[in-house]
């Protein structure tokens, strides 16, 4: 049977499939942000060193103020500590560490794509739930929670159960003033805000096709609220 988008680059990242259906998935690129400082925290406790350094990639996007430019210009003592952390994180584990003043930081999934950490074919997680944004390059991304964070962390893989696939079909072409958020919108009115709940979803149509790449990460970021794991492109 003919696969899926998702289904060949799920298959190609299984290291090991237990009976109760988890199973244990290679992971391509690991983001991190000022809110994976649990993650790091763990490793120190367990004494354990970080898998994979050069695949984890980490820029401060959760807690940082848009008005500064530098760490020591942030003026909340609690943020400047959190942002601290991460720099001192980045420097002990040895990662890719986007800083405010590296001229590359932004909001991780912005930064992936940007800086071509993102890739067609790869899986890509994050600590934050709108992951999916890396799907509009045709990656498998969605977003883990802290001690899925630690576990990757530690050992480069993540127990998941299989999601089931559901493409989503788009035709004809955009009116006057319609964008990427209407479309999604209007498709979460149909399916419902749970309508995507335990699927990823692959967009795909005349409409999805003449997207620019703004419009597919948005149309992917969106499917975290149809309840989705996952939104590809």
């Amino acid at each position: 049977m003919a696969k899926t988008m998702f289904e060949k680059i799920w298959d190609r990242h299984v290291v090991l499939e237990r009976d109760d259906g988890q199973v244990l998935l290679y992971i391509d690129r690991h983001l991190c942000h000022d809110g994976s400082r649990a993650g790091f925290t763990k490793l120190k406790s367990l004494g354990l060193k970080l898998r994979r350094p050069e695949q984890t990639f980490a820029t401060p996007d959760h807690y940082r103020p848009s008005t500064v430019k530098t760490v020591a210009q942030i003026e909340d003592p609690t943020m400047r500590g959190i942002l601290e952390q991460l720099v001192a994180n980045a420097a002990e584990f040895g990662i890719h560490h986007f800083g405010l003043d590296s001229g590359k930081q932004g909001i991780a999934h912005v930064v992936g794509p940007e800086l071509g950490i993102t890739l067609p074919g790869i899986l890509l997680v994050c600590g934050d739930s709108h992951t999916a944004t890396h799907g509009a390059l045709g990656a498998f991304a969605f977003g883990i929670g802290a001690s899925e964070v630690a576990h990757v962390m530690a050992t480069q893989t993540l127990w998941q159960r299989k999601p089931k696939s559901m493409r989503i079909l788009v035709d004809g072409k955009l009116g006057f003033g319609v964008a990427a958020k209407d479309v999604i919108l209007a498709i979460i009115g149909q399916i419902g805000t749970a309508g995507a709940t335990g699927h990823a979803v692959e967009y795909a149509g005349p409409a999805i096709r003449d997207m620019g790449m703004e419009g597919r990460m948005t149309i992917c970021n969106m499917t975290i609220e149809a309840g989705g794991r996952a939104g590809m492109i």
